[in-house]
């Protein structure tokens, strides 16, 4: 197995953001890793509020694609702090459009080796088991994909299985 220099933690803000990251930072330290940290604003909200501004509403999509990065520069700030990796380097990338698309193009650009990532986004639909975004990286990312798993929704997955 060759080593792992860099991991990506894509960090999408749902209830899994504290946890990825935790693990993320953790890994990274055992392996004396460059962790990065990706967060992607899916461009259907960009669109979304573009939408709006047609209707006559005083937004604009820059303003609100910065109101995000800034609210979730706060988050990561936070969940950083509580990680109990304060000291860690962090890579912070935030990029607007697929978020699959743009993980996959991150995972290249930045010439990671592992990606991790929770089991679905900041939405509650289910998938079979994996998020849409997820189900797209399991199938096309070059490098090994981490499905990061704790909590309630691992004790559901537990009892599905039957012995």
């Amino acid at each position: 197995m060759s080593k792992i220099d860099k991991i990506i933690a894509a960090i999408g803000f749902s209830d899994y953001a504290p946890g990825i990251y935790n693990f993320a930072a953790e890994l990274a330290d055992q392996m004396d890793a460059e962790l990065i940290v990706a967060s992607i604003i899916n461009e259907r909200d960009v669109a979304a509020v573009t939408t709006i501004v047609s209707l006559g509403y005083e937004v604009d999509g820059e303003h609100y694609v910065k109101g995000i990065c800034e609210e979730r520069k706060k988050l990561l700030k936070d969940i950083i702090e509580k990680s109990g990796f304060p000291d860690i380097q962090n890579k912070i990338i935030f990029k607007v459009g697929n978020p699959a698309e743009k993980l996959l193009q991150i995972i290249v650009e930045q010439e990671a080796d592992m990606i991790i990532m929770g089991p679905k986004g900041r939405t509650n639909l289910e998938r079979a088991f994996v998020g849409s975004v997820a189900g797209k990286i399991f199938r096309r990312s070059p490098v090994t994909v981490v499905s990061f798993r704790e909590g309630e929704h691992s004790r559901r997955l537990r009892k599905k299985i039957h012995l």
